[in-house]
């Protein structure tokens, strides 16, 4: 897809600020070309799988984004338009657990607390498996290796359990 099939059709203060930066929004040129241009750069990324499923990350200075793709199809019949995307560029949870002392706590192997780690971000099995480069099977299994280990029945219940540890 070319840049130009990419046009913002909202984008909030914020959500410019983070993907221009470091630049001045005002000293831009062509703000929406510039705009194409970075959200076609997250998309590509999103479409060849060199991040998980729907989601990408993006960096803005020293500070990490995660940026989620919907797609939005119009609801009309006969419609010839691309479906629209709607992108969500959001902040990894402030509540960032700890997961060296959760995998201790709980004697978890690396790849067990790599899958938590993921599942505290809010990640789904197969997203999980596309990051670990693993099939969302093996992912359930881990998943459920981590139940036993932490003595509770569904996903959920990980994160309560790492909840509570963390207070």
């Amino acid at each position: 897809m070319e840049s130009s099939s990419f046009k913002a059709i909202y984008a909030n203060d914020e959500a410019i600020q983070i993907l221009v930066y470091p630049e001045n929004p005002q000293k831009i040129e062509s703000l929406d070309r510039f705009l194409a241009e970075k959200v076609q750069d997250v998309f590509q990324k999103i479409r060849t799988g060199t991040e998980s499923g729907f989601v990408a990350e993006v960096t803005s200075g020293k500070r990490r984004y995660l940026c989620r793709a919907f797609s939005i199809s119009p609801k009309m019949k006969h419609a010839e338009r691309s479906p629209n995307l709607a992108l969500l560029i959001e902040r990894p949870s402030p509540a960032s657990i700890d997961g060296a002392l959760i995998a201790e706590r709980y004697r978890l192997s690396e790849r067990e607390r790599e899958v938590v780690e993921n599942l505290m971000q809010g990640f789904t099995s197969r997203e999980i498996a596309t990051r670990m480069k693993i099939s969302p099977n093996t992912v359930k299994a881990f998943l459920r290796l981590v139940m036993v280990k932490m003595g509770v029945t569904t996903r959920s219940g990980i994160v309560g359990r790492i909840f509570e540890a963390r207070h």
